[in-house]
């Protein structure tokens, strides 16, 4: 009999930051995809009750019938209103005056087709309230009609059975089911929805730690490799004054330099970026070697491939540890071990102190902080700080070990 009654789309759970849908209509509920069909069998009822239902009249029997045929139209009519429109306790009182009006105009109508509120009703009950609430107004009305037919109340009595009436509650069942399955569809609406809004939130900070990515690469590349340019041109420009071409000719030529090494850096930014596997020992080598440090790396354990990810960050934290040793600690000795463990690769940078004293300005601080955050990427471990013993003492350590 359909008493499936549509979810009103105020109830529909709301989507916190999601964006619209392209060409998407009203989400289709369970029993409210042609809601005009549940309007049209309320009319049909209606209709169907004012024609056949007697005696209708302006004066007694006639008049009690009238009254109670409008009450039953506007309790079923009702049915269609938003849940969140009447509150429950109202909506109880409601229904239970309208079981009670529906068992009064079957004893007090002398023929028609008024019994079809009860069941409409009572359907319509399993959809609106809970289940206990429900099955106890269901018991209500199939006792109450079965009772107007069984002990004779009304002239209508002799048109019916009496069993008749104790039907008049089934359809509480259909509504139950329908109102299970409107909220079962409800949650799965809703689960999809909080999993489409962590899928954006999720899409952001991929967005976020890849701008920090790129931000990281970036200083790694242009601070690094410009301050040194800079600090040789500016050397430079100082010895012109005094005449000393030679060391002029020395400063500029390690401005090339610097040059031809920034260039290699900025490809090596952009595989990275890329995302472009290198060769972690041979790129290693390579990058000692532009640096003035030949011979300077040991590799330790059973040489393998390595993730890509991982080949990146130890090549950028490397970079980054160089760069420093050149800056703050000129002509001092760098020696490099890279170590194959097990489950993890782990390389060892240290600088000697300076030999040579040369003026740099103060560092953005940046670099330490990009080496752990890359290495707190891929869960691995971290160290950095200055030598207190041995022949190194004065100088700068850092460590960083990273799975695969």
């Amino acid at each position: 009999m359909g008493y499936g009654r549509a979810v009103p789309e105020a109830q529909s759970v709301p989507d916190h930051g999601s964006a619209p849908r392209q060409g998407a209509g009203p989400r289709p509920v369970p029993g409210q995809d042609h809601p005009w069909v549940q309007r049209a069998l309320t009319v049909f009822v209606i209709v169907a009750a004012l024609w056949t239902v007697r005696p209708l009249g302006l004066s007694g029997q006639g008049l009690v019938v009238a009254v109670l045929l409008l009450i039953n139209s506007v309790a079923l009519a009702a049915r269609h209103l938003p849940q969140d429109w009447i509150p429950p306790r109202l909506a109880l009182v409601w229904l239970t005056l309208g079981i009670v009006t529906a068992a009064a105009l079957i004893g007090v109508s002398s023929s028609g087709s008024g019994y079809l509120f009860a069941y409409f009703l009572v359907g319509h009950i399993g959809v609106r309230l809970e289940p206990r609430q429900s099955l106890t107004l269901a018991a209500l009305c199939g006792l109450l009609c079965g009772g107007v037919l069984y002990f004779r109340l009304g002239p209508g009595h002799n048109l019916l059975p009496w069993v008749l009436g104790l039907t008049t509650g089934g359809p509480v069942l259909v509504g139950i089911l329908n109102r299970s399955r409107q909220r079962a569809f409800a949650a799965a609406l809703s689960a999809a929805e909080s999993a489409e809004r962590a899928a954006r939130a999720e899409a952001r900070t991929a967005v976020l730690t890849e701008r920090s990515r790129i931000a990281r690469d970036v200083h790694d590349v242009l601070a690094h490799s410009l301050a040194g340019i800079n600090m040789q041109l500016e050397l430079a420009d100082a010895l012109i004054d005094t005449g000393d071409l030679d060391r002029v000719r020395e400063a500029n030529q390690k401005a090339h330099s610097m040059v031809k090494e920034s260039l290699k850096q900025a490809q090596w930014t952009v595989h990275a970026l890329r995302e472009d596997a290198l060769p972690l020992v041979e790129t290693l080598t390579a990058m000692l070697e532009t640096s003035g440090h030949r011979d300077a790396l040991t590799v330790a354990g059973t040489v393998r491939e390595v993730p890509p990810r991982v080949t990146q960050n130890l090549l950028r934290i490397a970079q980054e540890s160089l760069t420093n040793a050149a800056r703050h600690a000129p002509g001092g000795e760098v020696q490099v071990e890279l170590t194959f463990g097990a489950a993890s690769t782990t390389l060892r940078i240290r600088n000697g102190p300076a030999t040579r004293t040369v003026s740099t300005g103060a560092g953005s601080g940046m670099g330490l902080i990009g080496m752990r955050e890359r290495v707190a990427l891929l869960a691995g471990t971290i160290t950095a700080g200055p030598v207190t013993e041995g022949p190194d003492a004065g100088g700068w350590q850092v460590e960083a070990g990273i799975p695969g």
